[in-house]
């Protein structure tokens, strides 16, 4: 146990060092992060040494549970496809400079019509191409009219971070932690749509009181109309990705696995896209490229994850937490817990192990420890850029439009932001269970 307990404490110390530190290594013309590798050498060392048996790794790892990495991992890319080929087809950017438009001069304005559109962008799609997308041009646009643009990605980061909890899909922490207590979409909406809209509301009023001073200067934005390069396309992306969220709805009753429903609608997508540039002898980029443009490095570090806490629950460590925790005040507990947890090891990390410790739990008491968890992995990734991937994807997104939003002000204005946020989310969370 000791052994196991200081190979994977100082693996998630050593993630977290190379993110802050050393996240890329470059090898000729490719750049490699180095957060999976460092995970991947510590679960290899725990097989190796027979700290947990590779047939224990491997039975969960081909197991029919609906907590299969493999199959949620399946998810969340058929998400993020789907996703980022909204992105390309120029969704996200036409509904940012419509925005714009709307807004003319007005700071106050513009502010709110982001945030709403970044919450509900979220929601629908996945937070990490959100934040993607939307952050070189909230850089770009704040250099163009020449005013700050720290309240818009404070506002974008957090909402995004936030509005994620509506539903099971905005967040691999969600899917991860959900699935292992074998809560459907409608469940799962049911008790996360009051907690997710009051935090939201929450952290609105702080930011804009945070920046108010500055919010009210107007600006003299420049403007240009920007157009959808093919509408067909875009409309066909859309349709897909509302079948997904209705299949997704019905997916328990109709005994279809969301990652099923998920990989359905991308596969299908992909094919009358391919077929159709094929069809009109297009000279664009055929799609291929949207599969390499999936974040394929979160596959061996979410495994090499999975490896490490399958070794913790082997060698009895996951039990032990789960009884320092216990059964009482558990939304507190496991809230706030998890909100720390996931700004030293990562959201991902997080949800893998906070799925194995209430295992001794049950009932509604269980569903506490869970729901509270999935509040503490999303709202935790905005205390510090550690938090989740998407941080460390911003802060190197701001350093290169030279933005000066460093590890300082990211964890003042996450302190200020996150810590009433989460509170609001977990006090409605006693509210709904």
């Amino acid at each position: 146990m000791i052994a196991t307990l200081i190979i994977s404490i100082t693996t998630f110390i050593l993630i977290t060092l190379s993110i802050l530190f050393f996240p890329m290594i470059r090898i000729k013309n490719f750049k490699i992060g180095t957060y999976w590798i460092i995970a991947l050498i510590g679960a290899l060392i725990l097989i190796i040494f027979r700290l947990v048996p590779f047939e224990n790794v491997f039975n969960e790892l081909t197991s029919d549970s609906k907590i299969n990495p493999l199959k949620i991992l399946i998810l969340f890319f058929s998400m993020t496809l789907l996703s980022i080929f909204l992105d390309e087809a120029g969704l996200f950017k036409y509904l940012a400079n419509k925005a714009l438009i709307i807004a003319g001069k007005n700071q106050i304005k513009l502010f709110i019509i982001l945030y709403i559109l970044t919450s509900i962008l979220t929601v629908f799609t996945s937070n990490d191409i959100v934040i993607l997308t939307l952050t070189p041009f909230i850089c770009f646009f704040c250099k163009n009219a020449n005013i700050n643009p720290i309240p818009y990605l404070v506002s974008e980061f957090a909402a995004a971070n936030t509005w994620s909890m509506m539903l099971i899909i905005g967040n691999p922490t969600n899917v991860y932690l959900a699935t292992s207590a074998s809560i459907n979409f409608i469940d799962y909406l049911k008790i996360m749509a009051l907690p997710t809209l009051l935090a939201g509301i929450t952290e609105f009023i702080l930011i804009v009181l945070l920046f108010y001073k500055q919010l009210k200067n107007e600006i003299t934005p420049n403007i240009t109309d920007y157009k959808i390069e093919d509408k067909p396309e875009l409309i066909i992306g859309v349709i897909h990705l509302l079948i997904c969220l209705i299949l997704l709805i019905i997916s328990s009753y109709i005994n279809l696995e969301m990652w099923l429903a998920s990989f359905i609608c991308a596969a299908s997508l992909l094919i009358i896209i391919t077929t159709l540039r094929l069809k009109k002898k297009r000279k664009r980029r055929q799609l291929p490229h949207l599969i390499m443009a999936l974040p394929w490095q979160l596959v061996p570090f979410m495994i090499a994850m999975f490896v490490i806490v399958v070794a913790i629950k082997y060698q009895g460590i996951a039990l032990k937490i789960g009884e320092i925790l216990g059964n009482d005040l558990t939304i507190i507990k496991y809230g706030y817990s998890s909100f720390v947890a996931a700004n030293i090891i990562n959201n991902i990390p997080m949800a893998i192990l906070f799925s194995s410790l209430p295992i001794n739990l049950e009932g509604i008491i269980y569903q506490r420890a869970i729901f509270s968890s999935i509040i503490g992995s999303n709202i935790g990734a905005f205390l510090t850029p550690i938090g989740a991937l998407a941080g460390i994807m911003f802060t190197n997104l701001t350093k290169a439009y030279d933005v000066k939003y460093g590890f300082k002000e990211f964890i003042k204005y996450g302190i200020i932001i996150s810590i009433p946020t989460i509170s609001v989310a977990l006090a409605t969370l006693m509210i709904m269970l």
